[in-house]
């Protein structure tokens, strides 16, 4: 039995960027919480994260990016690439099922823990079981070359995604750095 956390969504546009995220948390096949809040801003509003994954680990590798951001002041790489070092090197952490979506003005970047810190070449970036709906989701939008703000457009990808996965809802919070 698992509790689980879903559906995050990384957008640069526009010279902004956003991260958003459904509410709906999962034990099994059941809907626990539907008004949950996965994504953060960190380090004096400077950098956005989001979490998909079980809860309890995404929590942990939350606590633990924070950390690492506060270590090395600030730099979103470097921080991504030593948590992933430890993530996959550390016997406790090598057990978390959670993965880490984090941004700042510069980078938007996935961290696993088989080691990979990914940045996407087209600036979109999404994880969790709704993810893929997701991320077409903003693909299509952006392909339009739409007058909606950055934000805007990641609301609008989550709620398509809310409408096709069963483990993502319509109850969406975004954050952004312009």
């Amino acid at each position: 039995m698992r509790i689980s956390g879903t559906t995050i969504l990384c957008l640069r546009y526009k010279n902004s960027v956003a991260i958003g995220g459904d509410g709906q948390v999962t034990f099994n096949d059941t809907i626990m919480k539907s008004k949950a809040v996965k994504i953060r801003t960190i380090y004096n509003d400077s950098i956005l994260a989001g979490f998909a994954g079980a809860a309890a680990d995404a929590l942990a590798l939350f606590e633990r990016f924070e950390g690492k951001i506060e270590e090395f002041s600030g730099n979103l790489p470097r921080a991504a690439v030593e948590l992933a070092k430890d993530w996959r090197t550390d016997k406790y952490l090598q057990k978390l099922e959670a993965l880490l979506a984090v941004a700042d003005r510069e980078h938007s970047l996935l961290i696993a823990g088989t080691g990979e810190v990914v940045e996407p070449d087209d600036g979109i970036l999404a994880i969790g079981s709704g993810g893929s709906y997701a991320l077409a989701a903003a693909r299509a939008l952006l392909s339009q070359k739409p007058k909606m703000s950055v934000e805007e457009i990641v609301e609008k990808a989550l709620k398509i995604a809310a409408d096709i996965c069963i483990y993502t809802n319509d109850n969406i919070s975004v954050e952004v750095i312009k």
